[in-house]
């Protein structure tokens, strides 16, 4: 599902509340009303743009009763700076990602041994929490670090004479087009959607940015020079 659309659907707190309580049980329709203080109508109707979503999935007990819970595992990340906001999902992998391809993280992935045995699954929850909060500390170092980066370049262009920009904010643009061109946008089209601006104002920043050697153009797809 597109992160925005998740982001819209998540932004109703009784839809968040149910997931909170599916999070802990399954229940079935009347239990989520009474736990709401809302007519069952509203909550079959949140339920079913939480199952159209894949966040939520039911079944039907022997008596006949329609059980909701959570159907898979997700993460929502916002990012919000002085030079984007973005909302961008990512399911749970299985255990056949190949993590040695984190050129830039270092992670055991060794599995124990005795990983059935209650010790060595508290063990390893424990290590796991741990590793869940480095990263958290490590993503607010990027994202603070991206933000100085950013501001770095958008210096370095307003003070040079080969562009000739004096505005703070052509500087912030041509600023965003090089961070939309490192997360993977190639074309004119995909940059502009990125940064939402329009194809021509695109077009003219990474004219110019090729004069300074820091994006190159082959077959319509641009990239950094660094590269």
């Amino acid at each position: 599902m597109d992160s925005a659309a998740l982001l819209d659907l998540l932004g109703n707190e009784n839809r968040r509340r149910i997931l909170r309580l599916l999070a802990r049980k399954p229940c079935y329709v009347t239990e989520i009303s009474e736990y709401l203080s809302v007519s069952p109508k509203a909550v079959i109707d949140h339920l079913r743009k939480l199952e159209g979503a894949g966040l939520v999935e039911s079944r039907v007990d022997d008596q006949r009763r329609k059980y909701f819970s959570i159907a898979r595992n997700l993460r929502l990340e916002v990012n919000v700076s002085p030079y984007g906001f973005g909302a961008k999902s990512a399911y749970s992998a299985s255990r056949g990602l190949d993590m040695t391809r984190c050129r830039y993280l270092s992670i055991d992935v060794s599995t124990p041994e005795r990983s059935g045995e209650l010790t060595e699954l508290t063990r390893e929850l424990q290590r796991l929490e741990k590793l869940s909060s480095e990263l958290s500390m490590a993503q607010r170092w990027v994202h603070g670090r991206l933000t100085e980066v950013m501001d770095g370049i958008s210096r370095q262009l307003t003070d040079e004479p080969a562009l000739g920009v004096r505005d703070g904010d052509q500087a912030r643009l041509y600023a965003e087009v090089l961070s939309a061109i490192a997360t993977g946008a190639e074309r004119i089209d995909e940059i502009g959607r990125q940064i939402d601006a329009a194809p021509e104002l695109v077009a003219e920043a990474l004219e110019e940015l090729s004069t300074l050697g820091v994006v190159t153009q082959q077959q319509g797809r641009w990239s950094l020079q660094s590269e």
